[in-house]
């Protein structure tokens, strides 16, 4: 197929203004093992940085932990996602060598590998970009209680 330049569909900036950056640490204390929606602290954060458009990086800083968008309206998505993980990854000290920091260590870092340490959420409208059913969680892999420290960078006019 053959596109002509004269039709191909050209970049242009969204707007002249110039580009902005904030960031933040966001601290998240967790009870054990689940998924904690941080979403509306996300959102707080974002409001009070006035920018219209751009991108926010979500990083966790934790090796035992981990983030994702995920659905925040049937709770059983929560419990499905941790028996899930519960499966693929038991808390079995037979099955690990690294076993020092306890028998849901090593279970918790092959949790985190699977799922995310970042994310980029893109801000439209002041707003985090979410679709309707979407949260922001942080993943608790540890049975124990923790306190977790996200990072959040803005960039955007």
């Amino acid at each position: 197929m053959w596109i002509s330049r004269a039709t191909w569909p050209r970049a242009s900036p969204l707007s002249s203004g110039a580009l902005k950056q904030f960031s933040h640490r966001l601290r998240v204390d967790t009870n054990g093992k689940g998924l904690y929606e941080i979403t509306r602290p996300l959102a707080r954060w974002l409001s009070d940085c006035a920018i219209d458009t751009g991108l926010l990086t979500v990083f966790v800083q934790h090796t035992s932990a981990s983030l994702t968008v995920q659905e925040n309206a049937d709770p059983d998505v929560q419990s499905d996602l941790n028996a899930f993980f519960n499966r693929i990854a038991p808390e079995d000290h037979r099955l690990y060598r690294h076993t020092c920091e306890g028998p849901d260590d090593m279970p918790a870092h092959i949790r985190a590998a699977l799922t995310l340490t970042q994310l980029s959420i893109p801000v439209e409208s002041g707003h985090l970009a979410l679709g309707t059913w979407q949260g922001v969680y942080l993943f608790e892999h540890r049975a124990a209680a923790h306190r977790r420290s996200v990072v959040l960078h803005l960039l955007g006019e």
